[in-house]
């Protein structure tokens, strides 16, 4: 018995210490190592608890984009926010920091987005104009 596990380990050591091991990868790889290591700091505008209008979802982006594009057409001052939880692409419209301004908003494009509604979150401080 003494003399089998002896035999293996001598085979086991001479088998893994000689040979050359090659990793052949795609370039790509590295760049995406590189770019999920990074350090990305904290947002660093500051944000308050306000009201969106969320206008559009679905599975297929480009259709939100496509109404992303309509609501801008309506109001290009008013920022607009694509998030995405799967497997549905959400739109969100403004950084209001009352419900009634959301409100308003959302009577003026309700032909448009019939299905809007006003979302509590936190929100960027508004722009003054």
């Amino acid at each position: 018995m003494r003399m089998l596990i002896g035999l293996f380990l001598c085979i086991s050591s001479t088998g893994f210490s000689q040979g050359h091991v090659e990793v052949i990868k795609d370039s790509r790889i590295d760049a995406l190592v590189r770019n999920e290591s990074a350090i990305v700091a904290p947002a660093t505008a500051p944000q308050i608890m306000g009201y969106r209008l969320q206008l559009f979802f679905d599975t297929n982006k480009s259709a939100v984009d496509d109404a992303r594009s309509r609501f801008i057409a309506l109001f290009p001052k008013v920022d607009t926010y694509v998030e995405f939880t799967a497997p549905h692409y959400f739109l969100k419209v403004g950084d209001f920091r009352t419900h009634l301004e959301a409100e308003k908003v959302k009577a003026t494009c309700e032909k448009g987005f019939p299905t809007s509604f006003v979302v509590k979150e936190k929100v960027n401080l508004p722009r003054i104009d």
